[in-house]
């Protein structure tokens, strides 16, 4: 006869999404992109150390007020590696105008607007002005 395990279950803390933070070459391209596409509003800026390496970051205003906030972060020693780590998501009332607005703001089109009707969106990717890839999606 088999052993019976008895496995211990323990409740891990569920935790909120407080912030994104993608790391940047050009913070004021990079603020002005953001902006311009996407309406966000800069709250400041702030200059501080990650593992002793000096960084300047850029916050945008959260909205509504108390939710996640969104951080373009520059290393301030060493120009930016691509490493394709990061996919930002945009929910948008007009998926074609966000796209408009991104291509006309120095974006890339990575794969056009898309009808996925069976998990209720629209989708599409662009890439920002120095290539992070960008997803944004319409409810339908």
């Amino acid at each position: 006869m088999p052993r019976r395990q008895f496995i211990r279950l323990e409740l891990v803390e569920v935790l909120s999404l407080g912030f994104t933070k993608i790391v940047v070459e050009d913070l004021d391209a990079m603020a002005a992109f953001y902006r311009d596409v996407c309406g966000l509003e800069e709250e400041g800026r702030a200059d501080a150390q990650i593992g002793g390496r000096p960084i300047r970051e850029l916050y945008f205003r959260s909205d509504p007020p108390g939710t996640g906030t969104f951080t373009l972060t520059k290393f301030l020693d060493a120009p930016r590696t691509n490493a394709d780590a990061v996919i930002l998501g945009f929910i948008a009332d007009d998926i074609e105008s966000f796209v408009s607005r991104s291509i006309a703001a120095g974006a890339s089109l990575v794969e056009g607007v898309q009808s996925q009707p069976q998990h209720g969106v629209k989708v599409a990717f662009v890439k920002d002005v120095e290539g992070n890839l960008i997803e944004v999606v319409e409810l339908l």
